[in-house]
């Protein structure tokens, strides 16, 4: 199976997800989050697409992924989104893909980005797949490690059976795909 994805383990500071965390723990996050009912999706979110610094650390791993692999034409434009996948709330999201293809303002999502916020031992389940191409290996569970991929390939998490998963995910954008 094609490997369509760059992943680099354990990339951000254990300093740099402190101030991440903190930051979103300072927005009232969204009760269990039920997009399309809870077969489709169950989590917490908090937005945080208005943080330059964090928009400017992820734009870095999306344009070395970009030039050295995707070659698509994408924006340091994103929308950011921090995410708790709970056990007892049976946190999980379904199969699905980023892209919005109702979209009429010019713009798509190109390239998607997630960083495991977590330690590993903090959780169970909560494996991040892919349907259409080889998933990570168990090096994405790191914590830190952040995984860029094209927007339209199928993705899922997998239910948290134990613990809470959180994670950073932002989807970069660029002119309508051709």
């Amino acid at each position: 199976m094609r490997q369509n994805w760059r992943m680099w383990s354990g990339a951000i500071s254990d300093f740099q997800i402190a101030k991440i965390v903190s930051k979103a723990e300072n927005i009232q996050k969204a009760e269990t989050f039920n997009q399309g009912g809870s077969e489709v999706r169950s989590s917490r979110v908090a937005w945080l697409s208005d943080n330059k610094d964090i928009l400017d650390m992820l734009f870095e791993y999306v344009e070395e992924a970009n030039q050295n692999h995707f070659k698509t034409h994408v924006y340091k434009k994103a929308d950011i989104q921090y995410t708790e996948y709970h056990a007892s709330e049976g946190g999980h999201y379904n199969w699905h893909h980023d892209i919005d293809w109702v979209r009429n303002d010019g713009l798509d999502r190109k390239l998607s980005v997630t960083v495991q916020l977590s330690e590993p031992h903090e959780y169970e389940g909560g494996n991040f797949e892919f349907s259409e191409v080889e998933s990570p290996n168990n090096q994405s569970r790191a914590k830190g490690t952040v995984l860029v991929f094209p927007s339209y390939l199928s993705h899922r998490v997998m239910p948290v059976t134990k613990g809470v998963r959180k994670s950073l995910v932002a989807w970069f954008e660029g002119p309508t795909w051709q």
